[in-house]
């Protein structure tokens, strides 16, 4: 139009904040091939808004850009076609640091025409490789990503009630208890801090509306 005139505020660059290059754009991208047309379980939630959340919190907690590569990517190994292939895309593209941190996340890689292994062999599974093998990197990730799931159970429960249980592979609320409870006392002496407080805080809260 005529005359008009753009007056966009660009925020400024500061040496603190984290340097996001276009290798981060092609994270994004890949996340996208992966979870652009799935949903978060029996919900109308893009399971995009899901791995954007994980990895805005994870830079929010000092994470650089390999760390919120693999915070987009954190599930693409379990919910792709093939998690071997994917894994390997992720170390062919990104290295083998963000390929370690999602193949830490993931408490299964996906194997075209089978089946995941049991849902309690595989959590289990995960919390001793959490409490054993994690780095820093594998777990502030970690912590973003169950601070994201236990918010939306939380929120879901205020509002829908017990019904919201049925979402899950398993839908006793006292299984899926044991399993954020597990992680977040193996969080609160590996990663201590505001983070991990507030997972403490969400699960607390859940408890005392499932009893």
């Amino acid at each position: 139009m005529p005359g008009f005139t753009h007056n966009v505020a660009v925020p400024e660059r500061t040496q603190t904040a984290p340097p996001l290059t276009g290798r981060f754009a092609s994270g994004f991208a890949l996340a996208w091939a992966v979870h652009g047309t799935q949903m978060r379980k029996k919900t109308g939630i893009p399971y995009m808004a899901h791995v954007m959340t994980v990895c805005a919190l994870a830079l929010e907690n000092g994470a650089d850009e390999d760390v919120a590569i693999a915070a987009l990517l954190h599930d693409a190994v379990e919910d792709s076609e093939d998690g071997e292939v994917t894994h390997r895309l992720i170390e062919d593209q990104f290295g083998e640091r963000v390929a370690r941190i999602v193949m830490a996340c993931s408490d299964a890689v996906a194997v075209p025409g089978r089946p995941k292994p049991e849902w309690r062999e595989r959590k289990e599974t995960y919390l001793r490789h959490l409490e054993a093998d994690a780095d820093t990197d594998v777990l502030l990730v970690s912590a973003c990503d169950k601070l994201h799931n236990t918010r939306s159970i939380l929120t879901d429960l205020r509002t829908e009630g017990d019904v919201v249980w049925q979402r899950f592979t398993v839908p006793d609320p006292a299984a899926q208890l044991w399993y954020y409870t597990s992680v977040l006392e193996i969080l609160e002496r590996r990663l201590p801090g505001p983070l991990t407080d507030e997972l403490a805080s969400t699960v607390k809260e859940i408890a005392a509306l499932v009893r």
